[in-house]
């Protein structure tokens, strides 16, 4: 990459990159922008139900492309661990299927932070092979995916 030039704090860039700042937390940066992601779900559901956490999720997605791209370039990293918008997008896909059962975010919660540790295929391949704003965003998306599936057969099996 080229030269460090990092983004300053109040950057939108920056900000949203980060979450508001999650991802400059110490230690375990994903897991606080999964935390953070939480709350602002529970809040879309309550106003709008999941078509509204799933439509902020595209948004926020089209949105983290665009950030995370910028603050990769200003921190001349291919994914800075301080970026955490991809989780937020990732965990809210995971709990769309949770559509207000709250029980079911503790799971859906686990299962996000799970798949993006391990990283089955094909969020492995995303994570190593694409590059930029979209290999810092899918590899969460598809994450997300995966957890949404198993809270879906939570829901359906648990009701």
């Amino acid at each position: 990459m080229t030269e460090a030039r990092p983004l300053p704090p109040w950057h939108p860039a920056h900000l949203l990159a980060t979450w508001f700042g999650c991802g400059l937390l110490p230690k375990a940066p994903g897991t606080w922008g999964s935390l953070a992601a939480l709350p602002f779900a529970a809040a879309l559901v309550w106003w709008g139900g999941p078509w509204l956490l799933l439509g902020a999720s595209i948004a926020l997605f089209a949105a983290g492309l665009w950030a995370s791209e910028r603050y990769a370039q200003g921190a001349a990293t291919k994914d800075p661990g301080a970026v955490v918008v991809d989780e937020v997008v990732g965990q809210w896909l995971a709990l769309v299927p949770a559509a207000g059962v709250f029980w079911l975010y503790l799971p859906g919660f686990l299962a996000f932070r799970l798949f993006d540790i391990v990283k089955p295929w094909p969020v492995s391949w995303a994570d190593r092979e694409l590059g930029g704003g979209l290999g810092i965003m899918l590899d969460d998306v598809l994450a997300g995916l995966y957890a949404a599936a198993l809270v879906a057969a939570l829901r359906y099996v648990f009701g």
